[in-house]
């Protein structure tokens, strides 16, 4: 399709370790050859226990993670208690698939910690809604790479320290190889103990 060297370019990346996840995504936000922003966010927290991290249309995935945080707080004070990530991302993926004869056209990874067994979590979505479980993930035009680089060091016991390497690490090599893909990383690490942000710049030397 001719649209297609329009679609923007991005690498997010999920990493479920022993005690919580790291959701991370470039800043880096283009339309075909042309770029558009250096400070673009993809990383986005959604409860105080689970967060995402997109690929695609920012304005498509900002709107969807507002509709996602909206409807989560009002599910948690009904039920009275945090709302764990599979719920999350059931959410999202029925979302997504209300709109499959229009999509909207992101690729997200939902993370987080399961508020009933305290056990991390991750979970991929395509634009149609489609959810896989998995203990590792990355999306956007720099996953090949990604991906790579994090199956050949992943661990299910790593800390949080190693997981947060392994993340830079993979979307370093994204970054070195995507033009699309650059300018810093925003990321989100997630415990039982709660989540922190963190946001930076890569040096690929």
């Amino acid at each position: 399709m001719a649209f297609e060297q329009f679609m923007p370019g991005a690498t997010a990346v999920g990493i479920a370790f022993a005690d919580g996840v790291v959701l991370a995504a470039e800043k880096r936000v283009s339309f075909g050859t042309y770029v558009v922003s250096r400070s673009g966010k993809k990383v986005f927290k959604i409860t105080e226990r689970v967060g995402a991290a997109c690929a695609g249309m920012v304005a498509d995935m900002q709107i969807l993670m507002r509709q996602v945080e909206s409807i989560a707080r009002l599910k948690s004070f009904e039920i009275r208690r945090e709302v764990p990530p599979n719920s999350i991302g059931k959410l999202v993926s029925v979302l997504l698939f209300e709109r499959r004869y229009f999509p909207l056209l992101t690729q997200i990874i939902i993370g987080g910690i399961d508020v009933y067994t305290e056990k991390p979590a991750i979970y991929t979505l395509d634009p149609l809604g489609s959810i896989l479980p998995d203990d590792y993930a990355a999306v956007g035009t720099g996953a090949e790479m990604a991906i790579g680089v994090i199956e050949s060091a992943y661990r299910p016991d790593m800390n949080e320290q190693e997981a947060r390497d392994l993340t830079l690490k993979a979307i370093r090599a994204a970054v070195a190889r995507d033009a699309a893909s650059g300018d810093g990383v925003d990321m989100l690490i997630i415990t039982k103990n709660g989540c922190k942000e963190e946001s930076l710049m890569l040096k690929l030397s």
